[in-house]
């Protein structure tokens, strides 16, 4: 697998990873507990986010086999996505039981193991239910020599296709597929067309086609696992629209848009501050401001070898353009402390906005940046006294202590991100995740994986998190990823409408001044959206 790579100012999913996974066990961790270091369950269940509504939802995944700990990679972003809609439970498919899934709305099995031995009383209860039930890839040849399948649903096993795959086409729009990916799609055998229904097909390279979702009664069919190889514009949108189908088949169409005002300190210059708060008023979008307090240059890299540490409380000028932001309709966001790590460069210089604060990285041979584990300190202990620290400099100038919290470069152990849920609850980015966090099993760290969501969830921490989805502007091409102009995010925004209730969020930097938001907002407008504040948001 390989390692998570990050841009200095634009973080994308992380490559997927996990570790082995514990036995069933009878112990339940609840996502939104204080603690995730229970080390004997591999059931866990998590809380829906604000608004989820009512459904159940069993995920059900892979353990066996050399990749047998990519089940739980997968069952943690189904997890979270699932958040969205109701409270969910993830668990081994081999501790099914007949009739558990009487508990529940609806069932998601992710198939990652070929021919995992799957219970004979999960193929049967899949097979005779009448509940929403979605399908992952591998192992369905199981479900379809189930006595009577073929009749009721029209389909059975077919073959992997390996055909190059850069496209998917759903609701007319078509969403990319990485050209890395060569894991290939089950091409199904269909028997009756008039109960089988393609959601969202898949283009090969000469221009024909092959479903990559089916629908037949109650039963979705996935070809592949949706999340490998994930950019703004992915298949894995497509995935993140049929949960509705299953779990909130009434939801209405809605399409809102955030923007978030990035990296903003002690050393921002108030002038172009203002400026960006005038024209979002005048547009009337609100907005949010990721502030973080104390700026520090231990090594002097931008002040020719002088050391530089001062806080908000120093530039009363700074401070006096966020109040003026606040009065223009921002919200401020506590984005750190100091937004880099003591005083080494991790991984670039050292200074406040650049570096990372709360997880240790470097940049590799081939200038990319490379996730390496926890800082040395890291404990929750460690990581509230950051945070506490950060809001006593908020409070101390007048500023209010933020309710919500960024971490820099979306960066963090399992640790911080409790830190994070106790004191705020309420985070605004994208997830990083490991394996352990639904087993209980020891962290593993080399294998970390990351996860941008479409609309609020309560993720596997137990935060609710306001989403960030489309990335950001980057005028110049930085550690391995390509620039990205508001021509590119607007297309993003445009690709996810093909979310019935989803969004458009992006983050921009204040040194940019206004040229590029005077381009990003009505194009985003004119998509079909409407901006709203990340508080609206929170209340699903």
């Amino acid at each position: 697998m390989r390692n998570a790579i990050v841009s200095r100012r634009n973080v994308l999913v992380a490559g997927a990873a996990a570790a082995a996974v514990a036995a069933v066990g009878f112990s339940t961790i609840e996502a939104d507990a204080a603690t995730s270091t229970a080390t004997t369950a591999a059931v866990k269940t998590g809380k829906a986010a604000p608004g989820g509504g009512t459904a159940k939802t069993l995920v059900l995944y892979d353990t066996t086999g050399d990749f047998g700990w990519l089940g739980e990679v997968y069952a943690t972003q189904v997890a979270n996505l699932s958040s969205h809609f109701g409270a969910w439970t993830a668990a081994p498919v081999t501790g099914y039981k007949a009739g558990d899934l009487a508990n529940y709305s609806a069932v998601i099995y992710l198939g990652s193991t070929y021919d995992e031995p799957l219970p004979a009383a999960f193929l049967a209860d899949v097979a005779a239910t009448t509940k929403p039930v979605i399908w992952v890839r591998d192992n369905v040849w199981q479900l379809t020599k189930v006595d009577g399948f073929a009749a009721r649903f029209g389909f059975t096993s077919g073959l992997y296709d390996f055909a190059d795959v850069a496209e998917v086409s759903y609701k007319g729009r078509s969403l990319t597929r990485g050209a890395d990916n060569k894991s290939g799609l089950m091409n199904l055998s269909v028997t009756d067309t008039s109960k089988v229904t393609t959601l969202a097909a898949a283009k090969r390279a000469d221009g024909s086609t092959l479903p990559w979702a089916v629908r037949s009664a109650n039963l979705t069919y996935v070809s592949e696992i949706p999340f490998s190889y994930v950019t703004h514009d992915d298949r894995y949108l497509i995935f993140a629209d049929l949960l509705f189908d299953a779990l909130a088949p009434s939801t209405p169409e809605r399409h809102r848009a955030l923007i978030r005002i990035e990296d903003i300190g002690p050393d921002s210059d108030p002038d172009e501050l203002k400026a960006i708060a005038d024209y979002l008023s005048s547009q009337k979008v609100p907005f949010s401001v990721a502030v973080y307090p104390r700026y520090r240059d231990p090594k002097g890299a931008l002040n020719d070898g002088k050391p530089e540490d001062y806080t908000l409380a120093k530039k009363p000028a700074v401070v006096a353009a966020l109040k003026y932001m606040q009065a223009k309709g921002g919200t401020l966001l506590m984005h750190g402390y100091t937004h880099q790590y003591g005083s080494v460069a991790n991984p670039y210089d050292g200074v406040s906005a650049n570096d990372f604060e709360f997880f240790m990285a470097h940049v590799d041979g081939n200038d990319r940046v490379v996730y390496d584990g926890p800082v040395k300190e890291d404990s929750v202990a460690w990581a509230t006294a950051r945070m506490v620290a950060s809001g006593a400099v908020f409070a101390a100038t007048g500023l209010g202590t933020p309710k919500i919290f960024e971490f820099p470069h979306y960066a963090a152990s399992p640790a911080d991100y409790q830190a994070a849920n106790t004191l705020f609850g309420k985070r605004y980015d994208r997830g990083l995740y490991f394996p352990g966090v639904l087993t209980g099993a020891k962290y593993d760290y080399p294998r970390q994986f990351g996860q941008f969501f479409p609309y609020t969830v309560r993720d596997v921490y137990g935060s609710v998190v306001v989403p960030e989805n489309i990335g950001n502007v980057e005028p110049d091409a930085y550690n391995g990823h390509p620039s990205r102009l508001p021509a590119d995010l607007i297309a993003s925004a445009e690709r996810n409408l093909v979310i019935r209730d989803g969004v458009a969020s992006l983050f921009y930097h204040g040194y940019l001044g206004t040229d590029y938001l005077k381009q990003l907002v009505p194009g985003i407008i004119k998509a079909g959206y409407t901006f709203v504040s990340a508080e609206t948001m929170l209340n699903g």
